[in-house]
């Protein structure tokens, strides 16, 4: 079976991780030799840049330092752990990646996708994922959410409204891209019927 590189996007509280661990399992079955990965994150170096962006006053860093971070965090990811697993043959499966730099700092931030387009160039090259899922959800609901996880990683979700309702315009007009590797997912769905949408799309997509 061939492998792909999935990524999942999205705002606060929407559910990706739920249907990461859904499409692990769904792929073990298969045979796949599956890897899941988070962003920021993802290897010891990148994990220590994690904390400092999701942790404190969500004025800790200005935007550009922020996107810096993020990006640098990316870099370690990708040339230490993403990049050798599509190598060696294994699916990955990632909580987040680019895009959501596009959006929280491109355009929440106000720094321009464009912007955020020319570093991506530089740090991480053409690799991309095969398949997107983007998962829409009412900010006001995601917030909510979140606050159940009781997480000290809040700094994002702390940041007000209007923020958040400029993200959820920015990942729509992501989806918008690219049909062939974008799918919007309704992530206000039932947790069962997101999945069933997300294993359909797999098999139809990348496995049949």
């Amino acid at each position: 079976m061939k492998n792909y590189f999935i990524t999942f996007e999205g705002g606060e509280g929407s559910g990706k991780s739920t249907q990461i661990d859904f499409l692990n399992n769904f792929l073990n079955k298969k045979g796949a030799n599956v890897l899941c990965t988070r962003e920021p994150g993802g290897t010891p170096s990148a994990e220590i840049i994690r904390d400092l962006v999701t942790k404190g006053d969500p004025n800790r860093w200005s935007p550009l330092t922020e996107s810096l971070l993020m990006w640098a965090s990316r870099t370690e990811h990708v040339e230490k752990l993403i990049r050798p697993s599509l190598e060696e043959g294994k699916w990955v499966l990632c909580d987040r990646f680019y895009h959501s730099t596009y959006a929280y700092q491109g355009i929440g931030h106000n720094l321009g996708i464009e912007k955020m387009r020319s570093i991506k160039n530089i740090v991480i090259g053409d690799i991309q994922p095969d398949l997107t899922f983007i998962f829409d959800i009412d900010p006001v609901i995601g917030i909510e959410r979140t606050k159940k996880r009781n997480s000290e990683e809040d700094r994002f979700e702390k940041m007000d409204l209007n923020f958040h309702n400029n993200l959820r315009e920015a990942f729509i007009e992501i989806s918008k891209g690219d049909p062939d590797r974008f799918i919007l997912i309704d992530a206000e769905l039932d947790v069962s019927a997101i999945s069933e949408i997300i294993s359909n799309e797999v098999m139809n997509r990348l496995i049949l």
